[in-house]
This record gives structure tokens, C-alpha cells and sequence, in this order.
């Protein structure tokens, strides 16, 4: 037992490090092929990271990223691919914009309504796959590219003068947010870090618990590993897989809310995009967990900042991205590699010892004197 802990955790340590390795090995050969030196490159990415205004802005950068990572993992935790998450909270971002700058409620009651707003439109968009999927057999992968589509339509149906939107200059966008829609912040020199990091950081020990100590997260892994073993032992697949689109949904619509009512305080045509499918890839690079999706949100935001700065010292603008692929590339093959790999040792093991117990039980005298006293044994 002690030996097999042992390999536990040597597999869990090697996995991330040959990851780390093979990251800096390939991306290394990048820099090289561009001409470029790498070491030069990683100590500017260090020196321009460590600054105290780069640490707040990959702070705040991270907040959403983490939160759509862990609206795509309620998803994958259910082997459910959640691609619309973009679409999810655009649509809750600008529904709750265009109440908040309609009604002003006293207090905390402003921010809790359009949390509120936000969960439920994209549990809603989300909940609309899941529906498609149970009744009609429609891949989520499907329905949910298309949903992003619709609502990317209906946002720009809505964010036009004289409907829901005014124009400032050459943007469109909602009416501001009265002062009680504001979320607190963490006064930092020279920015301050978004209060919303508390809401992300409730949002993913909330994920743990529900997925780790309750029958709920148990039923909802149960369907993720086995459809039918899970059917034959009483649960729902079809309820398991309604309730988590709608809570990958609900999560969703958590992810624009640190910009709304942290920094833009409206929803207009400049209102970040794409944030959904940067969340795939941290799911991905933290492996559904939370404290690891975490890590790949800051690692993300740490590159989206150094990133410029490299672009700034003459290095290509496409070289960020490229490395962001590697690394996730790199997660990927480096986990699977030792999960094989793990796997064989305990095959390898469990056959040894059954061949140890067979040779026991052939090599015990008493055992073969008792079977030739009574040939009804030997028989």
C-alpha cells in the first residue's frame, strides 16, 4: 500500500513537470525558429510581469477567465462541451446592463439583482441545449455554436440608438449604471484589484463542494464516467444532464460581471468577447479542478500582459498565442502520457500479485496433503 501511495504521488508530481518541460523545451524551439533569442524573451516576460500595476491587471484579467473556465467544466466533468459559453454571458452581461441602467435599487440590492439577472438569462441560453439534447438528441456542440451566434444577433438587434442603447462617440452602449451597481474593489497602487475576485473565489470552493461531497456531484461524475452504469443504478441521465447545462449556464453569466460592475459599469460594442472559448482552454490546462484552473487563469492573464511587452521589444505579435497552445497541447499529452502510464504500473502490479498468490497456494504442502486425504477434493 505504502509503495502504491508512493507512485500516486510521483505520477501527480510528474505529470505537471513534464508538462512545464515540454512547454519550455517546444516554446524555446519557437523563439529560435523566429529568429529570436528565448532566454532574452522569458526575462523580460519575468521583469514586466513582477510589476506591481502588471500584477493588479493579471489579477482582474484572471477573474473572468476563471469563472469561464469553471462554467465550461461543470460541462466536461459530465463529458457535456459547452462551446456556448461566449454567447452565455454577452447575453446575461447586456440583459443585466440594460436593467441596471433602467431601475436603481437602494444598496446591495442594485448588485444582487443583476447577479441575479445575469445567472438566470445564461442558465436560460444554456438550459435551451440541454433541452435539445434530452428531447430531440441534438449535440450540445451544435446547439450551443448556434445559440452564440443568436445571441450575438439579438444583442446587436438591442444595442442600437433609440432602443436600449446611446451612442457616445463611435460606441454604442447601455445607459451607466447608477452608483449602487458598483462592486467594491481592493484599493492597490496604482489600480485597484476587482472585489469580484471574492465572488470567483466563492464560485470555485462552491464547484469543489458540489461536486465532491454531495449526491449530487456524485451522480453527476457517475454520469460523466458511464451513461449506462449510471442509468442501471437509478439516476436520471437525461435530469443530470438538463440541471448541468443549466448550471454551466448559470456560471456563464457570472463571467462579464466583473467588467460590468468593476470597470465599464455599461454594456456597450467595446464589451470584451472571446473569453468563453480562453475558458475551454483553462479547463483544459487545469484539468477541471479548481485550484488548477485557477493557476491556468493567472498563467493566461500573465502571458495576455507580457505579451504586449514582447510585441513592444520587436517579438511577433502571434508568438503569445502560439505559446498559449503549446502549453495547453503540452498539459494535455503530458497528463494522458502518465495516466497510461499509471495505468500500467498498477496492471503490472496486480498481476504480480496474483502470480504470487498462485505460487503460494501451489508451493503449500498442507494444502496438497489435504487434497490427496480427500479425494472428493482432488476430484
Amino acid at each position: 500500500m505504502k509503495a502504491l501511495d508512493k507512485n500516486k504521488v510521483i505520477l501527480a508530481v510528474a505529470a505537471p513537470a513534464l508538462a512545464v518541460a515540454a512547454a519550455v523545451v517546444i516554446s524555446s524551439l519557437v523563439f529560435l525558429a523566429s529568429g529570436e533569442n528565448p532566454l532574452r524573451a522569458y526575462w523580460i516576460m519575468v521583469d514586466y510581469g513582477h510589476y506591481s500595476d502588471s500584477q493588479v491587471w493579471i489579477i482582474n484579467k484572471a477573474v473572468p477567465y476563471y469563472l469561464s473556465a469553471l462554467a465550461v467544466a461543470i460541462g466536461f466533468r459530465m463529458n457535456l462541451f459547452n462551446i456556448g459559453v461566449d454567447g452565455q454571458y454577452r447575453l446575461a452581461a447586456f440583459a443585466a446592463a440594460a436593467v441596471g441602467g433602467a431601475i436603481a435599487l437602494p444598496g446591495a440590492l442594485q448588485i444582487i439583482l443583476l447577479i441575479a439577472i445575469a445567472m438566470l438569462v445564461g442558465a436560460v441560453w444554456s438550459g435551451i441545449a440541454g433541452l435539445l439534447k434530452t428531447t430531440r438528441g441534438v449535440s450540445e456542440v451544435i446547439t450551443t455554436i448556434m445559440l452564440n451566434a443568436i445571441a450575438a444577433s439579438v444583442i446587436g438587434y438591442f444595442l442600437q440608438d433609440g432602443r436600449l442603447a446611446i451612442k457616445d462617440g463611435n460606441l454604442l452602449h447601455t445607459p451607466f449604471l447608477p452608483e449602487s451597481s458598483h462592486f467594491f474593489s481592493f484599493p492597490t497602487h496604482p489600480k485597484p484589484v476587482y472585489g469580484f475576485v471574492v465572488i470567483a473565489v466563492l464560485a470555485g470552493a462552491l464547484y469543489w463542494f458540489l461536486l465532491n461531497r454531495t449526491r449530487f456531484g456524485f451522480d453527476l461524475r457517475a454520469v460523466g464516467a458511464s451513461e449506462p452504469a449510471a442509468e442501471a443504478s437509478g439516476v436520471s441521465v437525461k435530469r443530470m444532464i438538463v440541471i448541468s447545462m443549466l448550471l454551466s449556464g448559470a456560471a456563464a453569466g457570472l463571467v462579464g460581471m466583473p467588467t460590468l460592475l468593476n470597470e465599464s459599469f455599461n454594456y456597450g460594442t467595446d464589451f470584451p468577447a472571446g473569453i468563453g472559448f480562453t475558458g475551454i482552454a483553462i479547463a483544459l490546462l487545469g484539468r477541471n479542478h479548481p485550484v488548477g484552473m485557477a493557476l491556468g487563469a493567472l498563467l493566461w492573464a500573465f502571458l495576455d500582459r507580457t505579451g504586449g511587452r514582447l510585441e513592444f521589444e520587436g517579438y511577433a505579435q502571434e508568438i503569445v498565442g502560439v505559446i498559449q497552445g503549446v502549453i495547453v497541447l503540452c498539459v494535455v499529452i503530458a497528463y494522458e502520457v502518465v495516466r497510461r502510464y499509471g495505468q500500467r504500473l498498477q496492471q503490472r502490479k496486480v498481476g504480480e500479485e496474483l502470480a504470487a498468490l498462485a505460487r503460494t497456494k501451489n508451493a503449500d504442502p498442507a494444502d496438497n496433503s489435504d487434497k490427496r486425504d480427500n479425494p472428493e477434493v482432488s476430484a
